[in-house]
């Protein structure tokens, strides 16, 4: 019921709002202006033609031409479309994404549900329904871009890989990266994660049999010292004794489970249990490795991760997405991070080991003011176009006076502290650790700030966040409608113009 729900009320707001935006922008627009031509291209069965100037590989035109052949048929029989590339029209291509954000709304909460069983449905789909609303995937729903089909094939990777259906994961892993190369990262860490997963279930299911068995051999000790008689002292003497052993050997076992490791006690835990398991993680898992193997040859023949547009997508050390990643995370989050009851969690941590604490403060604001003097990249992309969101707050925010963007830096870092604090209730520290080398790896090669890039590793880090406040998410569920409304308002009805190009131009995130 729960699915159905989640369907039926994000379709409530795709199918007006889809029709809204083609009716007002029926021509297309920014980066649709490639990848709506390419897509028309192959519908006419022109497969060999490609657009130099498109960076991502054909997994988003692949769909498209699925979903216009579902639809062909029909159209034809009402005389919509005469022919095959006439049903490719820029409305039929951008109601793909609205499929597909339909799909993405559901697999967020069939994750929801495997990651936490025990959750109420209604509140699952709440959650669902009000990351269906986050501002950067809605808005990209109603136009031809290849954020929305990303995020649906990477969802569908994971919640395969949760099923422990590794094989389907790692296929649709590869649709992910046939979608966008850098979704490589997240195939390896679902993979990563999925090998947590197996050695921490396989780590615990033999501590369990251990204690088991431990607590038999202390009842069977204890029997056999009731039935000894008083003549065999010194054997009853010696079972006591065994049974003492026994019952320390149990409270040990108790106490080590009972036990929270730290980091470098997880790593050693979890590569020997995976040493032990090699066998069978290997073949489980060897899809992945194929996947990468396969990734690793495309990089190689095509001597660059993007396809087109090489010089304005370089490899750079842009180490300062970190800091911009992690407070739009926090301010699209901030019914969970901004109250007294976080700030009084963070205060505590950081008395409760004073010295520890002090020292990662330290050395994250040193990373911080290094990141952003030597690698925060002005692209020149982000200085000229004046349709994005994110020339602004370059302009007007970070770099509006010389200083301002290392008044920034204690933010920043706030906000990693505060993510990680989110993530520590509910998550060990290794899959944290997994999650900042994905995302590190993920942002730090991409010069251009486009808040787009942010919208799985937000997603991951909300579902694996088991934040359970009824109330926060309401809240946080009407901040993203106001600014839906706001952005897609700016969209349709303010529009502008340049004075040395022709034609409307429109704010977009």
């Amino acid at each position: 019921m729960g699915r159905i729900a989640v369907a039926v009320i994000v379709s409530s707001w795709v199918i007006p709002i889809s029709i809204l935006v083609n009716r007002i922008v029926p021509h297309p627009y920014m980066d649709e202006i490639f990848h709506v031509p390419q897509a028309q291209q192959y519908c006419k069965g022109n497969f060999r033609s490609w657009d130099p100037m498109i960076t991502t590989p054909p997994g988003l035109y692949c769909l498209s031409l699925a979903h216009v052949a579902s639809l062909f048929p029909g159209m034809l029989c009402i005389q919509a479309a005469p022919s095959f590339p006439d049903a490719c029209s820029i409305e039929i291509l951008r109601s793909t994404n609205a499929i597909l954000a339909v799909i993405c709304s559901i697999l967020v909460y069939e994750i929801i549900i495997q990651l936490r069983p025990a959750l109420d449905e209604r509140k699952a789909t709440l959650v669902a329904v009000v990351l269906a609303l986050y501002p950067l995937h809605w808005f990209f729903t109603f136009l031809y871009y290849t954020d929305v089909a990303s995020l649906t094939a990477v969802l569908a990777m994971h919640l395969a890989c949760l099923k422990k259906k590794y094989l389907v994961s790692a296929l649709l892993g590869a649709l992910a990266v046939f979608i966008r190369q850098t979704n490589i990262i997240w195939a390896l860490f679902v993979a990563c994660i999925g090998i947590i997963d197996c050695t921490l279930a396989c780590r615990e299911a033999s501590m369990q049999v251990e204690n088991s068995e431990l607590s038999v051999g202390k009842d069977k000790q204890v029997a056999s010292s009731k039935a000894v008689t008083r003549e065999s002292n010194l054997r009853r003497r010696r079972s006591g004794n065994t049974v003492e052993a026994v019952s320390r050997s149990v409270q040990r076992t108790s106490a080590s489970t009972a036990y929270s490791p730290g980091f470098l006690d997880e790593i050693k835990d979890i590569f020997l249990t995976a040493w032990q398991l090699k066998g069978e993680l290997l073949m489980s898992f060897s899809p992945f490795i194929v996947l990468l193997l396969g990734f690793i040859a495309f990089v190689k023949w095509n001597g660059s991760v993007v396809l087109g547009a090489k010089d304005a997508h370089t490899v750079s050390p842009h180490f300062a997405q970190l800091m911009y990643f992690s407070q739009v995370t926090i301010l699209f989050t901030a019914p969970f991070h901004f109250t007294l009851h976080q700030s009084a969690i963070l205060i505590q941590s950081f008395w409760k080991n004073q010295l520890q604490s002090f020292f990662q403060w330290f050395m994250a604001l040193a990373a911080g003011f290094l990141s952003v003097h030597f690698f925060s990249i002005a692209h020149p992309y982000l200085l000229a176009d004046n349709r994005h969101y994110p020339f602004y707050l370059w302009r007007k925010v970070i770099n509006a006076h010389h200083s301002m963007k290392y008044l920034l830096v204690p933010l920043y870092v706030y906000s990693w502290f505060s993510i990680f604090s989110v993530l520590g209730k509910s998550q060990r520290k290794i899959w944290a650790f997994a999650y900042f080398l994905a995302c590190a790896a993920v942002l730090i090669p991409a010069p251009l700030i486009e808040f787009r890039y942010y919208t799985i590793p937000f997603f991951f880090f909300v579902l694996y966040s088991d934040i359970n406040d009824y109330r926060s998410w309401l809240l946080t569920g009407t901040l993203y409608i106001a600014i839906n409304i706001v952005t897609l308002y700016m969209f349709l009805f303010r529009p502008f113009y340049w004075n040395h190009e022709p034609g409307i131009q429109r704010f977009i995130w």
